[in-house]
């Protein structure tokens, strides 16, 4: 690999994303970063995906837009579902916070913008330990998709296919902070809360929240989130 071979970098603004974005620099690749506008509740998570796109240094930043309708029983706006607060995980149940195919969706146009631009990597911080639950974060899912992008390309019917890093997959949470404070990473830069404040505050009760927090104590790394205070 050359020191400016591309890579595609999905950056949500979170944690993980700033984590993996980290690994991709580390191993010298030149970074572009999709981010995608698909009607969160909140503008927070785009603004984090801004300031890490400008802290990596990304080649470039592109904001796609996905209509809000498309997601219409998940947690986006007007979607009138409430987020769940200091529940009982059960790895068996699939949350009201599962957004249906995001994955897939998300994968799909970083498959189709890596080889339009060239690159081969395409690196996303998904997390198969820490994951709530999520069926699209599972290694299962993973190794199927690299297989449908291998089938469905030119370049992957050629010989030149993708690869799909999925480097945090089998990592605990304060294992990837760790590794993200290692790395140099900003973590006041990012955002995981499902429930924010217009100040852009976390509300520390619900599911990414919690899992953020036990991430960063378990680290022994301070954790540099706000959280609102509870009345």
């Amino acid at each position: 690999m050359t020191s400016h071979e591309k890579a595609v970098v999905l950056l949500s603004g979170g944690l993980d994303s700033a984590t993996v974005a980290a690994i991709a620099v580390q191993r010298g690749f030149s970074l572009h970063a999709l981010t995608f506008n698909y009607g969160q509740r909140h503008d927070v998570e785009l603004r984090s995906a801004g300031k890490l796109a400008g802290f990596f240094r990304t080649e470039s930043h592109v904001i796609i837009d996905i209509p809000s309708k498309v997601f219409s029983t998940a947690l986006v706006k007007n979607s009138g579902i409430d987020v769940p607060k200091n529940r009982l995980h059960d790895a068996d149940v699939i949350p009201s916070t599962y957004v249906p195919a995001r994955n897939i969706i998300f994968l799909s146009f970083a498959l189709a913008y890596a080889e339009s631009s060239g690159a081969r990597h395409i690196f996303i911080g998904a997390n198969a330990v820490d994951y709530s639950g999520y069926p699209d974060c599972r290694p299962e899912f993973f190794r199927a998709f690299q297989v449908m992008a291998d089938a469905g390309t030119r370049a992957g019917v050629e010989g030149r296919g993708f690869i799909i890093e999925t480097p945090l997959l089998e990592w605990t949470k304060a294992e990837i902070i760790r590794k993200g404070v290692e790395l140099g990473v900003d973590y006041s830069m990012t955002h995981s809360c499902y429930d924010p404040g217009d100040d852009g505050t976390s509300c520390g009760e619900c599911d990414s929240c919690i899992i953020r927090s036990r991430g960063f104590a378990e680290a022994g790394v301070p954790d540099p989130t706000i959280y609102r205070k509870k009345s």
